[in-house]
């Protein structure tokens, strides 16, 4: 299996098919992109099901990937929905059902002892970047074993398109590490091992010898993790040696943060008087709230400080130091000391004991935020902040009509799930998505143009500050949190300068030059660094005139892309 390279395409002129020598290969018209849309825009639309079109778009992709992303870039908005979530959640699901062709590598348990073997069988030379995940915790869908290449292959088709790295520098990358998923196990299509999970000490050993191969065949690869039931091991024994991040934990709680940063600057509440209920307190609820400290930290709060603005609550209640049971350790950072004894056994109870400025939902539970909860939110708060984070939108703690509605139309609002504008007392109002696709293209693009060694946390914020100051001045005035995501290869290159300047401040940046550029130099710098699907017609074109006007050099033209 090898990326497409778009050797075969309907908009080559003839000079570069009798190149490639694909003439006879597609009708002789030479045709414009507009005509190719058009095309691939009305059979999509003949799709009658969400993973019909699915389907489709992987097709295109692995047949025609320049033609892919040229639509994915004209129409970000409605495409990614089709490739990332949220109907990549229903291909995992039905993965070893619709399975066509291989899209990325599978690494098994049973591969220890020879992984950098496996990994020399993947056919680009040059990879930039990785999406790894161990099936263990897929989106709110759970253990889904090999089932989950969906979603390496989604992340990285959201590289590709809003951040622009090359399509064949990117490696999706599945784990086989078994399943604990009994439906699976008893699915006589599923296509991985059929054996329990692995043990957490086998897990370390592999994810050891895994580590040590990708940076020893592709080095300077930048890792990411992505769905691990676990993400914090994994995350604390390699953050400081590789260039790697987890997108679940760092990369949410950036992209909320952003969003944070202009609520707070709406309400006005300074830091010291906010309060923070996190109704939901797994990895990705914790990745956020330590996000929020740190920017806490910065408008003037003491560590201790700015972790007690924060009042967690779980299945069991409040999180507390004496609550009674043992606690997860990444729960014990935000534990509370200061109730007195008392036990809050739901939200409501914890809502009427902090009276929070700031509501967040991490729960996957949908609806938990009611009508007397918004409804309290308005009463105490003139701009409540409420971001109900969980996907898919059935998952969502309260709609964004619903939050409008029982705050009377003061909330400021972003969702994880994606909802539509609309209108509360003569306006048009639009909610924000804290959707994760702002901040780690630019993270992945700005840690491998640096050349980081690490990605550090500094890094990670700096993606979160400049997604909040890359709006603009007609965004700003109408309130937005977050930049149109039709803007998102400028918002892309933004982080990405921010990520830059981060690593070169934590002197972890090995690309030396671009430490003497202006701001406005480096945009620009990066930019012209990013994969641009709509001139590769023209590119392409232009390497075979200057390949055939010199006939002495031996380097085929593919050998030259690589």
């Amino acid at each position: 299996m090898a990326v497409d390279t778009g050797e075969v395409d309907t908009s080559h002129p003839t000079s570069v098919r009798k190149y490639f020598r694909t003439c006879g290969l597609t009708p002789p018209n030479v045709e414009s992109y507009e005509t190719q849309a058009a095309r691939c825009l009305k059979q999509l639309a003949e799709k009658s099901t969400k993973i019909d079109k699915y389907l489709y778009l992987s097709a295109l992709r692995n047949t025609n990937v320049h033609l892919f992303y040229r639509l994915v870039v004209d129409h970000m908005k409605d495409l990614t929905p089709l490739i990332y979530t949220p109907v990549v959640g229903e291909a995992c699901m039905r993965w070893s059902e619709i399975y066509m062709q291989p899209e990325g590598l599978y690494l098994s348990y049973s591969d220890r002892g020879h992984i950098a073997s496996i990994l020399q069988n993947w056919p680009q030379p040059n990879v930039e970047i990785t999406v790894i995940t161990d099936g263990s915790r897929i989106l709110g869908l759970g253990d889904l074993g090999i089932n989950g290449m969906g979603i390496p292959v989604g992340k990285l088709a959201l590289y590709i398109g809003c951040g622009g790295i090359r399509p064949e520098a990117t490696l999706p990358l599945t784990l086989d590490f078994g399943t604990g998923n009994k439906a699976l196990k008893e699915d006589p299509l599923y296509m991985g091992s059929r054996n329990g999970r692995i043990t957490e000490e086998e897990e370390q050993e592999f994810m050891d010898e895994l580590m040590t191969a990708l940076t020893e065949i592709w080095p300077g690869i930048v890792i990411q993790f992505e769905d691990f039931k676990n993400p914090f091991p994994a995350l604390e024994r390699y953050a400081g040696t590789y260039t790697c991040f987890n997108d679940d934990i760092q990369g949410t709680g950036a992209v909320i943060l952003a969003g944070f940063i202009n609520a707070v600057k709406r309400t006005g509440i300074p830091a010291k008087d906010q309060r923070a209920v996190f109704f939901g307190a797994g990895s990705a609820g914790v990745g956020v709230a330590k996000q929020i400290v740190e920017f806490f930290m910065r408008e003037g709060l003491t560590e201790d400080e700015a972790r007690r603005k924060f009042w967690l609550v779980d299945t069991k209640g409040l999180v507390t130091n004496d609550r009674g049971d043992k606690l997860a350790d990444h729960k014990v950072y935000f534990s509370r000391p200061d109730n007195e004894g008392k036990q809050y056994k739901d939200l409501g109870e914890v809502m009427e004991f902090v009276k929070p400025t700031i509501l967040m939902g991490l729960s996957t539970i949908g609806g938990v935020f009611n009508s007397d909860i918004l409804t309290k939110m308005g009463e105490w708060n003139e701009h409540p902040i409420i971001f109900p984070l969980s996907n898919p939108s059935d998952n969502s703690e309260c709609t964004f009509e619903e939050a409008m509605k029982y705050t009377g139309g003061r909330a400021l609002f972003a969702s994880g799930s994606p909802f539509s504008p609309l209108e509360f007392n003569g306006k048009v109002q639009t909610p924000g998505q804290g959707n994760n696709m702002y901040v780690f293209p630019g993270i992945g693009v700005g840690s491998i143009l640096s050349k980081a060694t690490i990605v550090t946390q500094s890094m990670i914020y700096a993606s979160a500050t400049s997604l909040s100051t890359s709006l603009n001045a007609s965004e700003t005035s109408q309130g937005w949190l977050y930049p149109d995501l039709a803007r998102i290869r400028d918002v892309s290159a933004i982080v990405a300068m921010g990520v830059i300047r981060a690593a070169q401040e934590a002197n972890v940046d090995r690309e030396m030059h671009l430490r003497n550029m202006t701001d406005e130099e480096l945009e620009k710098w990066v930019k012209s660094k990013m994969y641009d699907p709509h001139a590769e017609t023209r590119r392409i074109g232009d390497e075979v005139k200057e390949i055939m006007a010199e006939p002495s050099k031996t380097m085929t033209f593919k050998e030259s892309r690589l």
